[in-house]
């Protein structure tokens, strides 16, 4: 099975690009560094709880919907 790393960042791109969101607009309206969108997405960044939450808020979901399918 496919690392949930890189499940995640695909599925974090994706919906980046339904929004037609720039990483660094993503990262801005999460209120994380810039440069940690790149890592999320290409699945070299261990996430906490914290950046979860934030993303999913971003998005207006709830966490198990953001995580839904990994």
């Amino acid at each position: 099975m496919e690392d949930i790393k890189i499940r995640f960042g695909r599925r974090l791109r994706e919906l980046r690009l339904e929004k037609g969101w720039s990483q660094e607009t993503l990262a801005n309206l999460a209120e994380i560094d810039r440069t940690y969108i790149p890592g999320i997405e290409s699945g070299k960044r261990n996430l906490s709880i914290v950046v979860i939450e934030k993303l999913s808020s971003v998005f207006k979901m709830e966490i198990s919907d953001l995580l839904k399918g990994l």
